[in-house]
């Protein structure tokens, strides 16, 4: 990397750990002589809990504690995990329902912890819940996305959480009336389970009156947070790290009953005790995602311009509110509600509904691919009835490149953008023009075969704020301490090569480190495409700080005025002189002359504003009317992420993110019964996406740079996410269209299309 100068395509180093079987996730790090938690959860959706008895579940062998939610009471214990909330059309407050970490009175859904079984092993816990005897009234279910069912809390009558708006409802009416043409649809996004490769996880040590818990998550800090709020801990008696993390993709970027339970054990207990979720288990108490339906429609002028575009949205909550559930499909989803195009006209209705089922959270992209997936499926449709070219009519309303920075209608300043380069650099990828010939070919074989597009864009939420710390010691080694957490993503590769592209340190020479709430004060730990662009900020920051000091030291040390020394991101510069130190040479020095101020720096700093990265997917896939199966045979994405890093690891992101989203749109959906059972608990019943089930993706980039950071940066971490949903999508709509079939929804299982193929539907179930 040294040689071949900045922004090189490095492999990650932290690699050569997992690869070995060095990594330290939970179960590697969990202290020995631990004890295991259990938990009892229900295994009715809706019911009143009349009477529990655990007296013989106690003398189980190894049984060590058994605690409800009358040791929370008993112990001042706060029984309530509380999420955000948002505001309803008149102002009010969105429901806020109790959330218990153990249910009292009531269970709400399958999967909710009843009670907390410690012992010596897991099977001991096992066999002592098969003694555990619950008496349950049983409650009506309500498991449908839609108001006046079987109400599930008194806070919510009908099951509505909240109803919230934003736009100018009578404006954008009025253009509706007055439009020459109105395309409308039915839009489904099918609710999906995040299924890390790691399932969620931890451990706690209560030691010399100070907690340890280590948790499989996204960042240590709102647990430090919650659990002084729920266990009445001062700061300084909570400590929250994370070992290794097998991925997150939102999920475990919030705190949840287990995390602080396990806490509470260990203080009562005063011995450490460890937890890890099977995957059932995962499945049925994991937040879920997406989970959503739709009536959208846009309106159009004689020349095809959009005029106004209106969303009506039900969005299922699950049983409770979840940390960010409310937000996610509300002020999330509006932030790139009408993504590249130039449309100031715009409504967007939002009613959450509660149901018996697991919560509904964040899951890769939070919000925006939801908005994006509706959004380019009306493009799709409108091109259709329109009949117009779906490019073309991308293009006639694209955002044009001389009108940023830009205000969408929804108060985003989007600060820079060319998205018909993007796009025509896509076309030429994906070798549009041989579709035709592609097409032909597929079909000589008796299968069908569709093209389909997705322009998309996105903005990077989160914490705008980070710290960032560099260390040099004094054996030369420099450690540099990050407020993000890596769940997969290489992050210790990433931020070693932009601080080494900085200062000239070499890479092995630097360490990151990361989650640990005693080392590292605060931080905003990962999501939101956040990290790379917020940390990095504050890297620039902290290593300004480097360079001046160590400038004015070299000023006093050398008998040279200060302005005389410059730095050129590998020594310093002194005219004058022919000496030009390196930033370790300077160190050591400063070690030598016992100036130990010199050689811990740091900084916090805040992006001023948001980036959008943007781009354009393009997929084929192949149909066999014969099974129904359908194959994605051709993948082609151009993101502009603006200035990379490390463009390996942006398009190993890319090739995440679109699996997740090809993931989605072709096997996974979860399924609930009428009595609110999960149906698809195993990997037996729910589909995932295997490596022969995608294709070759190409991969390439046309940079924007950003204006919203000093480094010309955009986040990456979502984008194939983001744009895989409606790519897939309309390619599938495209292939059914000529047989008359002019609606589907995801997921587009062999089973739905075969059935939609022969029995001439003309809309999906």
């Amino acid at each position: 990397m040294e040689k071949f100068g900045k922004s090189q395509s490095v492999l990650r180093t932290e690699d050569n750990r997992f690869l070995t079987g060095k990594g330290r996730y939970i179960d590697d790090a969990t202290p020995a002589g631990s004890f295991f938690a259990y938990f009892l959860r229900a295994q009715v959706a809706h019911a009143e809990i009349k009477s529990l008895c655990i007296d013989d579940a106690k003398k189980a062998a190894g049984v060590r504690a058994i605690f409800t939610a009358e040791d929370l009471k008993n112990n001042n214990v706060k029984n309530d995990l509380v999420g955000v909330t948002v505001k309803n059309r008149d102002g009010t407050d969105g429901a806020c329902p109790k959330r218990p970490l153990l249910a009292t009175d009531r269970v709400r859904f399958v999967g909710e912890p009843i009670l907390l079984i410690i012992a010596d092993s897991t099977e001991n816990a096992k066999d002592a819940a098969e003694l555990v005897d619950i008496d349950y009234n049983d409650l009506p279910v309500s498991i449908d996305l839609a108001i006046g069912k079987n109400t599930i809390h008194p806070e919510a009558p009908g099951n509505v959480a909240f109803e919230w708006e934003l736009g100018d409802k009578l404006k954008t009416d009025a253009v509706f009336k007055n439009a020459d043409k109105v395309v409308s649809m039915e839009v489904a996004n099918n609710r999906i389970i995040a299924n890390s490769m790691e399932p969620r996880g931890c451990y706690a040590q209560w030691e010399n009156n100070k907690l340890h818990l280590s948790v499989s998550g996204q960042g240590v800090w709102t647990h430090k947070r919650f659990l002084s709020e729920i266990l009445g801990l001062k700061g300084d008696q909570i400590r929250v790290t994370n070992p290794d993390v097998g991925g997150g993709f939102g999920m475990k970027a919030m705190g949840y009953p287990e995390e602080f339970l396990v806490s509470f054990a260990s203080i009562q207990l005063e011995k450490p005790i460890r937890w890890m979720s099977e995957r059932t288990e995962a499945m049925l108490s994991d937040n879920a995602g997406r989970d959503l339906k739709h009536f959208a429609e846009l309106a159009f002028d004689k020349a095809n311009k959009i005029l106004a575009y209106r969303v009506n949205t039900f969005c299922n909550l699950g049983a409770y509110n979840s940390r960010f559930g409310q937000n996610i499909q509300t002020a999330l989803f509006s932030k790139v509600l009408m993504g590249v195009y130039d449309v100031q006209t715009t409504y967007l209705n939002v009613v959450g509904i509660y149901t018996n089922t697991t919560q509904v959270d964040a899951y890769r992209g939070a919000g925006r691919p939801e908005a994006i997936y509706l959004l380019e499926r009306m493009m799709d449709r409108a091109a259709r009835e329109l009949k117009i070219d779906p490019l073309e009519l991308r293009r006639q309303n694209f955002i044009k490149k001389g009108c940023f920075p830009y205000r969408s209608s929804t108060g985003e300043i989007i600060d820079v953008g060319d998205f018909d380069r993007v796009l025509s650099a896509a076309e030429i990828s994906a070798d549009i023009k041989g579709f035709k010939r592609r097409k032909k070919e597929t079909e000589a074989t008796g299968k069908l075969r569709g093209l389909g597009l997705c322009y998309y864009i996105e903005s990077i939420l989160g914490d705008p704020s980070e710290e960032a710390k560099v260390v040099f010691q004094e054996d030369g080694e420099v450690k540099i301490f990050v407020g993000t957490q890596s769940n997969g993503q290489g992050h210790e590769t990433v931020f070693a090569q932009f601080l080494s592209d900085q200062t000239g340190i070499p890479t092995e020479k630097i360490t990151v480190i990361q989650g640990d709430s005693d080392l590292i004060p605060n931080g905003g730990g990962t999501g939101g495409s956040r990290s790379v662009t917020v940390q990095n900020n504050a890297t620039l920051a902290t290593v300004d700080k480097v360079i001046q000091s160590f400038s004015q030291y070299l000023a006093e040390k050398l008998g040279f005025d200060v302005k005389n020394i410059e730095f050129d991101d590998i020594s310093f510069r002194i005219n004058g002189s022919n000496y030009s130190p390196n930033m370790l040479e300077v160190a050591k020095m400063a070690y030598e002359d016992e100036r130990l101020d010199l050689v811990t720096h740091s900084a916090r700093a805040t992006l001023e504003a948001r980036s959008f990265p943007n781009g354009a997917h393009f997929a084929e896939i192949e149909v066999d009317p014969e099974t129904g199966f359908v194959q994605v045979v051709r993948y082609s994405v151009v993101d502009d992420f603006g200035n990379l890093i490390n463009p390996m690891l942006a398009e190993g992101q890319v090739h995440g993110g679109v699996a997740q989203g090809i993931g989605q749109a072709l096997y996974e959906h979860v399924v609930f019964d009428q009595e609110g059972q999960l149906l698809t608990a195993s990997f037996m019943d729910y589909g995932m996406p295997r490596a022969q089930d995608l294709p070759y993706y190409k991969f390439e980039t046309e940079c924007v740079p950003s204006t919203a950071n000093i480094m010309g940066m955009k986040g990456c971490g979502e984008a194939g996410t983001v744009g895989a949903l409606a790519a897939v999508a309309n390619a599938v709509q495209d292939a059914l269209w000529e047989i008359g079939i002019q609606q589907v929804d995801m997921p587009f299982t062999s089973e739905k299309i075969w059935s939609m193929i022969n029995s001439g539907n003309l809309a999906a179930e």
